[in-house]
Formats: structure tokens, C-alpha cells, sequence
């Protein structure tokens, strides 16, 4: 009974946004905590991500010279292009797994909300692409000798940012192509052209990180650009979550 009578003070002085905030954050966790598990059980996306991401480091480090210095100069670049790439064999299973059995039609059907399923499906989506990135940068130090890690909070920074743009992006088209019959082929086409201004201001913080240089304002002004490239597309997706996923 006390913990009753302190619970239901605790709600009254909490705002209802608040309240409604915190029910959607709880709701997007389960989702990714149920791809993830999904996932870790079937490996089916990061088994092909990450064997299609080590395969192009491997088949680079072959055409160029991994030793010389115009080598280090594009490995922004690379990895990014290779992050991106990668990143589209996670998406384009994100909402394909719902599929079978009417998941999808269910999952729309229960008491979680649209927006929470969209970011739920962001957020599994930028933990595998965050694990994938972090197998990449290993194989990418042995292949190209190039020591990433020499700006570690930094770099933490700069993934955390530009993979969550990827993420939402990749789930609020993996949502409308998720019927299509050939949203592998679709998804692709449709999310590289909008990715261009997020993938060119981590290619130029990450070289500048890779090539030991202090950050200046030049740096800054791109990582201001992930920052509001992110929240212009989460809040596209909290904003058109329902017309996305039940009005297509």
C-alpha cells in the first residue's frame, strides 16, 4: 500500500509529456531488444554485413598501397562508403523479418505506439552497425597500419552521430519499402542520396582524426551538420511514424 501511495505521488508530480516520453522510450527499447535478440540467435545481417564490410577492406588494401600516405588520405572515405554500404544489408532486414506470419500487422495492432516501433527498429539497427563499425576499425588498423585510435572519445563521438543518421534514415525507408518486391534493390537507390551530406561530414572529421590533426572550426562546422541532419530525420520519423507505417 505504501509503495502504491508513493507511486501515485510520484506519477502526479511527473508532467504527462513526461509521462508519455518515458512510455514510448520504454516501448522503442523492447522492440530493439527483441531484434537484437533476434539477431544474435540467427546472425543472418551482421554474418553478411560483416563479411561483405572485411571483404572490400581486404580487396582496397590490394589496389592501393596500405602503407603510402595517399592511402591514409582516403580512409575516411572508405570506411564511411563501407559503413553505409554494410549498413543497407542490416536495414533491409529491420522490418522483412516482421513479415512471415503477419508480425507486422500484429505488431501495428498492439497497444505500441507507431513511433515507438520506428524508433525501436532505429535503435537495433544503430547497435549492429555500431558492432559492425567496431570489427571494421580492427581489421581496417591491421590492413591499412593506420593506429584509429589515437582520438578515441572523438571518434566515439563522430560514429555515435553519423551511425544514428544512417539508422533512422535506413528504418523510415526499410519501413516503406518493407512490401516492395525488390526493397534490396529499392532501399539503396532510395537512402544513398539522402545520406551524401552526412556521409561527406564523416569522411572529412574522420580524416582528420585518422591523420592525428587538432580538431578546428572547420571540423566543428560538419560535426553541427550530423547534429542537425540527426534530429531533422528523428523528428520526420516520431512525425510521420503513423503515415509511414499504417498509411502506406
Amino acid at each position: 500500500m505504501i509503495q502504491a501511495c508513493y507511486t501515485a505521488c510520484t506519477r502526479s508530480w511527473v508532467p504527462p509529456e513526461l509521462r508519455t516520453f518515458m512510455k514510448s522510450l520504454r516501448q522503442a527499447l523492447s522492440v530493439a531488444r527483441k531484434d537484437l535478440a533476434i539477431e544474435l540467435r540467427t546472425k543472418e545481417s551482421l554474418n553478411a554485413a560483416g563479411a561483405f564490410a572485411i571483404a572490400i577492406l581486404l580487396l582496397f588494401s590490394f589496389a592501393f598501397d596500405p602503407f603510402a600516405e595517399a592511402a591514409r588520405e582516403m580512409a575516411g572515405g572508405l570506411l564511411w562508403l563501407v559503413f553505409a554500404f554494410a549498413g543497407a544489408l542490416i536495414f533491409n532486414r529491420g522490418f522483412a523479418r516482421e513479415l512471415p506470419n503477419e508480425c507486422l500487422e500484429t505488431l501495428l495492432a498492439s497497444p505500441l505506439s507507431t513511433s515507438s516501433l520506428l524508433l525501436g527498429k532505429a535503435f537495433g539497427n544503430f547497435v549492429m552497425l555500431l558492432a559492425l563499425e567496431l570489427i571494421s576499425l580492427f581489421v581496417f588498423g591491421i590492413f591499412y597500419d593506420v593506429r584509429w585510435w589515437l582520438h578515441p572519445l572523438e571518434l566515439a563521438a563522430l560514429c555515435a552521430l553519423a551511425t544514428w543518421g544512417i539508422s533512422i534514415v535506413g528504418a523510415i525507408f526499410g519501413a516503406l519499402t518493407v512490401n516492395l518486391r525488390l526493397r534490396e534493390l529499392m532501399l539503396p537507390v532510395i537512402i544513398y542520396p539522402l545520406l551524401i551530406p552526412l556521409l561527406i561530414a564523416a569522411i572529412e572529421i574522420t580524416d582528420t582524426l585518422l591523420a592525428n590533426r587538432p580538431i578546428t572550426a572547420y571540423e566543428l562546422l560538419w560535426g553541427r551538420v550530423l547534429v542537425v541532419f540527426d534530429i531533422v530525420f528523428t523528428a520526420l520519423a516520431l512525425a510521420l511514424a503513423e503515415t509511414i507505417l499504417v498509411n502506406q
